[in-house]
């Protein structure tokens, strides 16, 4: 075996799927790097989704001795075309993450992978570094010809406090918050591994057989500490990787005050079970008061019998306590449902975002039941020979892999559509914000409402972009029969607009009127019919169809739309909004001239001329 010391550590540059909200920066390669660094003369931390040049100009430039990919099921395919490239070049190849370490032998079978590493990395790759070679390095599978070798696996490092901290400092790239579009800057942390949940459809129970293992609040604090000088002290967003952020609560009650003694300008997002969020009310409350107030739970499901099928271990009653004390503490509490277990039908999916908004969650995901390899869920049915989709690529919690009996995968991914129609109405924006207000203390300009709406539509494109390729009409259409169906729940939902956003001026000028923003295709119809008094919003209502009485139409073809946006035309996108059916109404050119000046006036000189264009 030769030498390694140009080393390539590399994220593929796949964005899709709804896991890829939470694959923001690879800070499992950073802390790859920081293990081996010492050991080799050059490491490159390359994340293929940013780079601007091809994967094979940084190999001819750089010519690396190893080349190192982490990848998930969705980047599979990709994965082995830069392990191929790699390859060619003359470097040893070497996967990493949750999926090699679930098929190494799927991996290996490939000729440009030459070693697969399961499980936690940095130790193995040291090894594997010194030694040259995967020979009894614990941990690795690779190959002797047509032979494949499996290393015995590696215990994972239970002192967590002894691994360096990420190489931060190997970044090429200034990376984003995907779920949020406010002005801070956006780093990640690991506070702890594993999760002692047993879910049937998850990884972590192979990967962490459903341990746990933390790091001490006083070594986060030293992290925290650097990744804020890394930053230069600027305010920070910084979204924890953990499964399982409340794994341990006396730890976290420590660095809660950890926290609150160095007052660091810091907010965090967490992912937590909702059974710890009951069992610790007053520590949800110390750290809420301490910038952690972005919360996603497993809710998983609205029927008990299915939470007990996929071993969540939770009930009903504790999703909507978790809830509930997380709204109480002015908190962002977002969920994840999922839809297509092999018992659920039509009629019950539909129901999922209408039980979402009424344990009150203010923002949920609907994830298509995706059985990961290795997985308990994905044996069970691979058993009974259901699997039938076997692109790796489609395994993104988007797309139906497995047969039911209920309805067809394209039924199940329209519903997905569906799903997320039904939920993400006004309200449920409107809500969210109301909630936020407990610890803002102002309310929210109209212009960051509309940009926080703006960052949703944005994420559900890029998450959603290859399911609705070439059938983006069937979802828009499902997406309109959300809306009209969300009318029963929505009309229950009395939320006082002026009381969240601060749109006073903006109201005074518009004056009483009757908005009705009608969104079409084909022959269906649906949209918002709003009512203004010049003081305030009386009323916010989903309609069907055209209704009468509006003062101000405004008028979305959602035909054109699709049509523009697939040829990528920002101007026939426009195009596609009309505000003014005749020129000759006087009273709607003056209503019409008043919402003008009413956003004019909100918006300074941006594009709104542009963006509600009047037809003739």
């Amino acid at each position: 075996m030769m030498a390694f010391r140009k080393i390539f550590l590399v994220k593929p540059g796949v964005k899709k799927g709804l896991g890829f909200v939470h694959d923001v920066i690879p800070t499992g390669l950073e802390y790859i790097a920081s293990s081996i660094e010492g050991e080799v003369e050059k490491i490159w931390l390359l994340d293929m989704e940013f780079e601007t040049q091809s994967f094979q100009s940084h190999l001819d430039a750089f010519k690396p001795d190893l080349v190192g990919l982490t990848i998930s099921a969705t980047d599979h395919v990709q994965g082995l075309r830069l392990a191929e490239e790699a390859k060619r070049s003359g470097a040893t190849t070497v996967l990493g993450g949750y999926h090699a370490t679930a098929i190494p032998d799927e991996l290996l079978a490939h000729p440009q992978v030459d070693i697969v590493i399961r499980g936690e990395g940095e130790i193995t790759m040291r090894e594997l570094i010194r030694a040259s070679s995967p020979v009894n390095v614990a941990g690795t599978s690779y190959k002797v010809g047509e032979q494949i070798i499996h290393n015995a696996d590696r215990p994972p490092t239970e002192d967590l406090d002894t691994f360096t901290f990420p190489a931060r400092h190997l970044r090429r790239h200034r990376y984003m918050n995907r779920m949020s579009r406010d002005d801070r800057e956006f780093d990640v942390i690991t506070a702890s591994r594993g999760c002692w949940g047993t879910c049937i459809f998850c990884c972590e129970p192979y990967m962490s057989k459903s341990c746990m293992r933390f790091r001490s609040p006083e070594n986060i604090m030293a992290e925290l500490s650097e990744i804020s000088q890394y930053h230069r002290g600027r305010p920070l967003h910084i979204l924890a990787t953990d499964p399982h952020f409340i794994g341990d609560p006396k730890r976290l009650d420590r660095l809660c005050d950890l926290l609150d003694e160095r007052s660091m300008n810091i907010t965090f997002s967490v992912m937590t079970r909702p059974d710890s969020v009951t069992q610790n009310p007053e520590l949800v409350k110390k750290m809420c008061d301490v910038g952690i107030l972005n919360y996603e739970l497993g809710i998983e499901s609205p029927c008990q019998e299915e939470l007990n099928s996929v071993k969540k271990g939770i009930t009903l009653e504790t999703q909507r306590d978790a809830v509930r004390i997380l709204r109480e503490n002015g908190a962002n509490v977002s969920g994840t449902l999922v839809i297509g277990l092999p018992d659920q039908d039509k009629a019950s999916i539909k129901e999922f975002p209408a039980y979402a908004k009424d344990i009150g969650l203010m923002s949920c995901a609907f994830g298509i039941a995706t059985p990961f390899p290795g997985t308990e869920f994905y044996d069970g049915l691979e058993a009974k020979e259901l699997i039938f989709q076997r692109d790796w690529t489609k395994y993104d919690e988007m797309h139906s892999v497995f047969r039911l009996d209920s309805m067809s995968p394209e039924e199940l991914e329209k519903l997905e559509s569906y799903c997320m129609g039904r939920f993400w109405t006004l309200n449920t924006f409107l809500d969210r914000e109301g909630v936020m207000q407990k610890r803002l203390g102002k309310k929210m300009s109209i212009g960051d409402f509309a940009d926080e709406i703006l960052g949703k539509l944005v994420f559900v494109k890029d998450a959603g972009d290859d399911l609705r390729d070439g059938g983006i009409k069937e979802h828009v259409e499902s997406f309109l029969d959300a809306m009209i169906d969300a009318e029963a729940e929505e009309s229950r939902r009395i939320i006082p607009v002026q009381d969240i956003i601060e749109s006073s001026r903006f109201l005074r000028i518009l004056g009483p009127q009757t908005i009705q923003l009608r969104l079409t295709q084909g022959e269906k119809s649906a949209g918002y019919m709003i009512k203004t008094n010049g003081q305030g919003v009386d009323s916010i209502r989903i309609i069907e169809g055209k209704q009468a009485g509006a003062t101000i139409n405004i008028d979305v073809d959602l035909d054109r739309m699709i049509e523009a946006y697939e040829k990528k035309s920002t101007l026939s996108i426009i195009n596609s909004v009309s505000t003014l059916r005749s020129k000759r109404d006087l009273v709607a050119v003056v209503n019409l001239l008043r919402l003008y000046a009413a956003l004019t006036t909100e918006f300074g000189s941006t594009y709104m001329g542009e963006k509600l264009r009047v037809m003739g």
